[in-house]
Parts: C-alpha cells; structure tokens; sequence
C-alpha cells in the first residue's frame, strides 16, 4: 500500500535528505554530508560443549556494545554543536547528555524513519581540514557516543 507521498511503503528511502534533533541543544537540518555508525552489535562468547559425542563450539551473544554515531556537514556559522561539545570540556556531562534523534525524509520531506540514542552526549569535536590550493567544502566531523538505541520508525 502506498504512502501520501506516493513512495511504497517497500520502496527503499533516499539516504541524503535527513535531519538531526538533539533535545535542548541544537536541530540541524540538510546540512550533514554523511551520518555512520548508527547500530550495535554483541560481543561473542565462544563455548566449548560435548553434544552427542562430539566436541563444538557454541556461541552465545555476550555483552551488547553500542556503535559511536558520526556526524560530518559543511562547516557553517553554527556553533550549536562547539557549544554542546564545551559542556563535556568543561566538565559538564550531565549537563551535556541529550536525546538525540536522527530522522530519513521522504522526497516530499515528510518523516519516514527516526532513529533515537539516549543519553548522548559528543565524544569529539573537529574542524575542516585547510588547504590553499584546494576549493573543497570545509567539513567539521563530530562523533557521539549514547547509552542505547531505537528505530521508531
């Protein structure tokens, strides 16, 4: 069954139109040129056992590890995100530790898809690289790291 916008609900969605919310800090949207490292993943344990007679290794999830998000746009005159990150330098992670959401848009920009990381906060913080003889866009790169996620959507 098809969508208002007319995509199919089995259509895969367009990975370059998305925003970013973090609660109370900041919302960015369009800006990003890259977002990775959305997921997680569970060590394994391996498990020797005797079955029928036969020695195997058995595997078993081991302790569930949470992928550190990273986010890259065009360097602008923003400074929600250096802001966000000053918490953390200064000494304020309670303070900095937010909710974030990354939300897929459609092609009529409607929400489609959301991801949601609690208590994140950015682990890191870096400006765009300079280079004279290059006409390259600046990016500044931040990486966030959080306490678990869900897909909503």
């Amino acid at each position: 069954m098809g969508r208002s916008s007319g995509q199919d609900a089995h259509e895969p969605l367009l990975g370059f139109q998305f925003r970013v919310e973090v609660s109370g800090k900041t919302q960015c949207v369009g800006y990003f040129t890259e977002i990775s490292g959305v997921g997680s993943e569970n060590e394994i344990v391996e498990h020797k056992a005797v079955v029928d007679g036969k020695e195997i290794i058995q595997k078993i999830p081991g302790r569930l590890k949470w992928s550190d998000v990273t986010l890259k746009r065009g360097i602008t005159q923003d400074m929600s995100f250096w802001e966000w990150r000053q918490l953390v330098i200064d000494g304020k992670v309670g303070d900095a530790r937010a909710s974030v959401s990354i939300v897929m848009l459609d092609r009529d920009y409607n929400d489609v898809s959301r991801w949601e990381f609690t208590r994140a906060w950015p682990s890191k913080l870096s400006g765009p690289t300079f280079k004279s003889d290059s006409n390259e866009l600046g990016v500044e790169e931040l990486a966030i790291v959080h306490e678990g996620m869900t897909r909503k959507k």
